[in-house]
Order: structure tokens, then sequence, then C-alpha cells
């Protein structure tokens, strides 16, 4: 597993390689001049071939073409499981890839990796986390989201790792209500959605079972 910096990841499970919101641009600063990344893009993750790429939702830092043109080929074959407005997007880059519209309930099977769309509160109304469950393991990745307690309703009871929002900007958790949403799941917590348009500290996250992550590295347990 490793942490692509703001909420992008890359993991492996069952001999397939998944990316989760990747941001390896600096788009973002194209709109938002104060919003320009602190931290270079490692190019090395440009030139990967993933068979699985899940968009929690349509943020530019989540859902960036400038970041998929990389990786959506005409010939890539990649699995797109993305929300509605993020699929809408996607599905520009054609190819034979299979887009997969990945709204809230929705189950997705692949090489015995299975992928369940759950709730996020976010100002995407079709942002949704993800439950990513192989090989004796379940992590849980919130996407952008503020605590809503409807959102435990949709979560498995064996969680090993929880990967959050802990920035507190953006329609996202703030540290203390970050807390309390890894207390209620009672599991290992990764912070993450910091670091790279802002100064904030992840390690002053208060939740002790936690992993602070490093920008393009292994995230080790």
């Amino acid at each position: 597993m490793l942490w692509l910096g703001q909420a992008g990841l890359l993991l492996e499970l069952n001999s397939t390689k998944i990316m989760l919101d990747p941001y390896l641009s600096d788009s973002v600063a194209q709109k938002l001049p104060t919003q320009k990344r602190r931290v270079p893009v490692d190019e090395r993750f440009l030139s990967l071939k993933p068979d699985v790429i899940v968009l929690t939702h349509n943020h530019l830092d989540h859902t960036d073409p400038e970041t998929l043109k990389h990786y959506l080929t005409d010939s890539s074959n990649v699995l797109v499981l993305a929300s509605k407005n993020a699929w809408e997007v996607a599905r520009e880059f054609k190819g034979d890839n299979h887009y997969v519209m990945f709204n809230r309930h929705t189950v997705w099977t692949h090489n015995g990796v299975t992928f369940t769309a759950v709730r996020a509160e976010h100002s995407d109304s079709f942002a949704i986390g993800v439950v990513i469950q192989a090989e004796e393991t379940c992590l849980y990745v919130t996407g952008d989201t503020l605590y809503n307690t409807e959102i435990f309703e949709d979560l498995p009871s064996d969680i090993d790792f929880v990967f959050l929002p802990v920035n507190g900007y953006g329609n996202n958790m703030n540290m203390v209500e970050a807390t309390r949403f890894c207390e209620r799941i009672g599991t290992t917590a990764i912070p993450m959605h910091c670091g790279l348009f802002d100064d904030i500290n992840m390690a002053d996250f208060p939740y002790p079972n936690k992993i602070i992550p490093e920008f393009f590295r292994e995230i080790k347990w």
C-alpha cells in the first residue's frame, strides 16, 4: 500500500493493482492559484498500469483528467469504478476500458477483490466511500466526507483499516470529528488529505491507533 498524496492510494490485492483517487498533477492550481501543490509529483507513478481505478467523487483532486490520461488509453483495459459525476468525466477517455457507474450500495467483484460503495456526506451529492475486501483483509476508504451517522449503517463490522480525511476543510471532517468517527468504527486509522495544499500536520490527529503516511512511501502495518 502506497500513499500518493491527498486522497490517492495504490495497493495490490490478489495480484490486482488498484488506484484510488490519484491526483498527480497541479490541475487544481490552474483554477485556484492558492491551491498549488507543495510536494512535486513523483513521475515514476505516471507510468504505472493499474488494473482498477476507483474514483469516489468528481472534484479535481480526486478525478483529474490530467492524471487519468496517463492510465486510460485506447488499449489500457482498466476497470473504472466511479460514482456518477466522476463516471461522466472518466468515460470521456473511452478506449477499451470498462466504466462502471459505482454509486452507493453497488457491489463489484474483480479477480476475487470485492468493492462495495458506501455512503459519504460531501458536496458532490454522488460522493461515495468504498469498502475493499480480499485476502482476509477489509479496507475502508471514506472518500471526502463529513461525519454523518447514516454512514455507519453501510459499514461491515470487520474493518481492519480506515483511510479518512482529517483536514477539516472543503466539507471534510476535522480532527475532532474524524477521531469520533474512528472510535465508533474501532480500527486502525490512516489520516489523509493533508500536506499537499496546506501545512496541517497529521501527527496532530489525536486518535491513538493511527499510522501517519508519507508521500509516495509504503504504508506499513
